[in-house]
């Protein structure tokens, strides 16, 4: 698998995601990191079209794919994933996004994803925070607790687990949440618990069979 992660939005790399799959190819957004509760539909609705319309500019093909309609279908959903080229996850609440995606059954089929060599994981904040082995790096930004699906109540803290380590988007930026982030730099420095911190612009990409 590929990736392309961003600390916010599309970073300063955008030319080398241009090229990291063919011109249309087929990308998947997802936006479900923006379902917490006192989320603003047209604001969500707004992020979704304004990101759909960037990554059809730079080339791609992007449609929405919205989790919550897949909630136990997950044949359903591999299928649909099957026949795309890669994969946008917007930020937004972390805990959130990491609900839908054990209710739709997104991190089984995640793990036949991983497997695909030119397949594109690309996103952002959120998008990115869920590919750690665990979400307690980021549990004093995004909020654990906000369980807008009547289908869960309990926080899933296990991550993705491309990564054994916290990555930190927004540090040090000119973004809300940066003053939050710095703190829980701090609180992993103080536990020992392994980190990357970005600043927005900053992008990670693994481009190749790793």
């Amino acid at each position: 698998m590929k990736y392309y992660l961003s600390s916010y939005k599309f970073g300063n790399e955008v030319e080398k995601l241009k090229h990291m799959l063919p011109a249309g190819s087929k990308i998947g957004h997802i936006n479900n990191s923006r379902d917490f509760t006192w989320a603003d539909a047209e604001v969500r609705e707004d992020y979704q079209r304004n990101e759909i319309e960037e990554l059809n500019k730079l080339g791609f093909s992007a449609e929405p794919i919205d989790l919550k309609i897949y909630f136990n279908k997950e044949g359903l959903l591999h299928a649909k994933i099957s026949n795309l080229d890669g994969l946008w996850v917007s930020g937004g609440n972390t805990f959130v996004l990491r609900q839908a995606m054990k209710l739709s059954g997104f991190d089984h089929i995640f793990k036949d994803l991983i497997t695909r060599k030119n397949f594109l994981y690309a996103g952002y904040s959120a998008g990115i925070c869920i590919l750690c082995d665990s979400l307690k790096y980021i549990q004093n930004v995004d909020d654990p607790n906000d369980f807008p699906y009547t289908e869960i109540k309990e926080a899933v803290w296990e991550g993705l687990g491309i990564f054994n380590y916290g990555l930190l988007p927004h540090y040090d930026s000119d973004h809300f949440e940066s003053a939050a982030m710095g703190r829980e730099v701090q609180a992993c420095i103080d536990n020992k618990w392994l980190f990357k911190a970005l600043r927005d612009g900053e992008v990670i990409i693994i481009d190749g069979d790793e």
